[in-house]
């Protein structure tokens, strides 16, 4: 008898900087539906009024998912130029 296991679900936050929010926010949409079985939740912070230089978007977004489809999210997004992504798993 084969015993499978299935992956383990973790809950993770992925905060993603975006440089120029006006440039790459159909590409960032675009992943973020891709991955939206998982996605939870999603804030979108417009930083150009806060003053924060050389950034002018900051998305947190929490996801369930296993460890691989976390940092498939994350490195797609990461991959992108003007994208910083980090993922943080908290389960």
């Amino acid at each position: 008898m084969t015993v499978t296991s299935t992956p383990q679900s973790h809950i993770a936050t992925v905060t993603i900087l975006v440089k120029e929010r006006e440039t790459h926010a159909g590409k960032v949409n675009e992943i973020l539906s891709k991955h939206g079985n998982g996605i939870i939740s999603r804030l979108g912070v417009n930083l150009g009024r806060a003053g924060v230089q050389n950034y002018s978007g900051l998305i947190t977004v929490v996801i369930e998912g296993t460890s691989a489809d976390i940092k498939a999210l994350t490195d797609e997004l990461d991959g992108l130029y003007g994208i910083i992504a980090q993922a943080s798993i908290l389960d």
